[in-house]
């Protein structure tokens, strides 16, 4: 299969409330590399990839996180693979 690739950027309460490393069980889980990084703006960045469907359900969890933070918007654009092997925390 294919390797699809997004930004991804989460907005709402995601800092502070384990979110990237909920994250990135998550995408260990699903075969997903890239990284999460928390932004100035209070917003969490990820840049993912992984084959299409398991991509999709990475997106999915990004936009309820983890039990205790509040997701209040996603923007997901999609960009070209990089070719990263393992998902970090920066």
């Amino acid at each position: 299969m294919k390797k699809q690739a997004a930004i991804i950027k989460v907005s709402g309460r995601v800092q502070g409330v384990g979110f990237r490393y909920n994250a990135l069980q998550k995408a260990k889980e699903l075969h997903v590399t890239g990284f999460a990084q928390n932004r100035p703006d209070g917003s969490v960045l990820i840049e993912a990839e992984a084959e299409s469907e398991l991509l999709i359900e990475f997106v999915h969890w990004c936009q309820k996180g983890p039990s205790w933070a509040k997701v209040t918007d996603i923007q997901v654009s999609d960009t070209l693979p990089v070719g990263y092997i393992d998902f970090i925390i920066k």
